[in-house]
Order: C-alpha cells, then structure tokens, then sequence
C-alpha cells in the first residue's frame, strides 16, 4: 500500500540505498530536504510504500497548474522487480491528477529541483519511464568543471574590471528582486536561497551603484553552480567569467573538486571560461494524464 510520507529521514534513507551515482547517493538527505522546502505556495506530495522499500515526490509546476512533476522517485534495491516503482509512479500520477494537473514530467520542477530529468545512466529509471507510457520531451545536461585547476587569469580579469568601473562583490539581499525584475521569479528564488546560507554564495557586478550581472552556487546543493546571468547592457564586458569564477573559487574553498553547472545552457562560455565539460545527461520524459 502507498501512504503519505511522515518522516523524512525515512525517505533520505530509501534515496542513499537506491540511488547509484556517487554524487547523488551521497547528498540525498539533502536533495530530500531541499525537495521538502520549495518555494512558498507550491503544491506537492511526497509518498511512501507502507513496508519503506520506496519513496516518491511530486509537486505542480509554479508556472502551470495543469503541469505535474515527478520530481524523485526511489526503490531499494532489494525491493526491485516487484513492480513497486510502478506502483509508486501510478500513486504519483493519481495525485497530480486529483490536483488538477493534465500533464507530468519526470525530472525537475524548477527552480526548487533535484535533476532536469532522468539521468540516461539510471537504466531502470528509463525502462519505467517507457513502460508506463512516457514520451521523450526534451534533453538537458550537465557540464562540470574541475576545481582542482585555478585559473592564472581570474585576478587579471578582475583587474581589467575594476578598471572600467566595475566592482564585483558578495550580493546584498535586494539582489533577488533584481533578478526578478529581468529573468522572474525562478531565478529570483535560487537567488535568495544562495544568499546567507551555508554551502551557498552568490556575487554580484556593479558600477557606479547599478548591478550588472550575477553569479550563485548551492541553491539546490552545495556542488552545483547557478544560475548566472548578464544584463544586457552589460554584455560582452567579461562579467560573467569572473563571477563564474568567484564562485568556483569558493566551492574549491568548500573542498569540493568538481562542480556541476546545473542545466548548462551556453557550452561554449563554459567550456572556454573554466574548462568545463558535458558530463550528465537527462532525458526529460512526459505523457498525458
């Protein structure tokens, strides 16, 4: 039988024995509780199987109440081939649709997310994912830089800034609603999540008191990086590579190797800025309720 989850501890221990990635099985008490405290107003569930062999997540979309997310989905591995993911995924799609929803995604509800989609190195989360009738929506990746290499440019590039005027600096706390004023409200929250928290940072350009670009890592989790951007009359002053790297710099300090830039949009910035290279790749799957 699917209940409601009670504990979440109970759920960050089915996540640790089910999921296989090293970076996933080791941070899923956090995704857990990072999952559990979404942006205010969200709509979700979380669900368990009465013997505690597996647990799933499922939120609507903040941007569209007809659109559901699967957002976690994990089964011991002595409890596979029973059908209990099946289960499990069925108990999800019957919530999402008594909320209302018409459509579900596998993967991430954004900005509060654990994945884009479904890692195509989970084989078994594929093989349910097709069985149960889902088409394949759209691909997401990953890139990650290795923190184990500094950059002999990052001063000489914060140097050429501050020679035109521009400064760069932690963010103050009024640098969400910046962000929501150009990018919205998903970027504004990670935003404010990255800001005064353990594990997570943000930087910030400014000129002459205006803020030109940002820069965040931690908001889902402390490894990944993001988001970033530019505004566009500050483009092409080369303020995003040295916020990128701002931020790098501190995950190092942190003592993590590698970061992964999380739902990686422009590959060439990345690649060329900090080296860093695609690594994970999500399949997004969805279907019809």
């Amino acid at each position: 039988m699917i209940v409601d989850l009670a504990e979440l501890d109970t759920a960050a221990r089915i996540a640790a024995e089910a999921l296989e990635l090293d970076g996933d099985s080791g941070e899923a008490r956090l995704l857990v509780r990072r999952l559990a405290d979404g942006p205010d107003g969200r709509v979700g569930f979380r669900l368990v199987d009465e013997r505690g062999d597996g647990v799933v997540f499922g939120s609507v979309s903040d941007r569209d109440p007809r659109l559901g997310y699967v957002e976690l989905l994990a089964v011991r591995a002595s409890a596979r081939r029973r059908g209990l993911g099946s289960q499990l995924l069925a108990a999800a799609e019957d919530r999402l649709r008594a909320l209302g929803c018409e459509r579900v995604r596998l993967g991430g509800n954004p900005p509060c997310y654990a994945w884009p989609g479904v890692d195509v190195r989970y084989t078994a989360a594929v093989c349910l994912a097709q069985k149960r009738g889902y088409g394949l929506e759209d691909t997401a990746w990953n890139m990650t830089a290795d923190l184990r290499r500094e950059s002999d440019d990052a001063e000489r590039d914060e140097k050429r800034l501050a020679g035109v005027g521009v400064k760069v600096m932690e963010a103050p706390p009024e640098t969400s609603e910046w962000v929501r004023s150009i990018w919205g409200d998903g970027w504004a929250w990670e935003v404010g999540q990255s800001i005064g928290r353990d594990g997570a940072g943000c930087y910030v350009a400014v000129r002459d008191g205006e803020i030109l670009g940002f820069a965040a890592y931690g908001a889902n989790r402390p490894s990944w990086f993001g988001p970033m951007g530019t505004a566009p009359a500050a483009e092409g002053l080369g303020v995003g590579r040295v916020l990128l790297r701002r931020c790098l710099a501190d995950q190092r300090a942190n003592r993590h190797d590698t970061a992964q830039i999380g739902w990686a949009g422009p590959i060439a910035f990345y690649s060329k800025a900090v080296g860093a290279r695609i690594e994970r790749i999500f399949w997004i799957y969805g279907k019809a309720l």
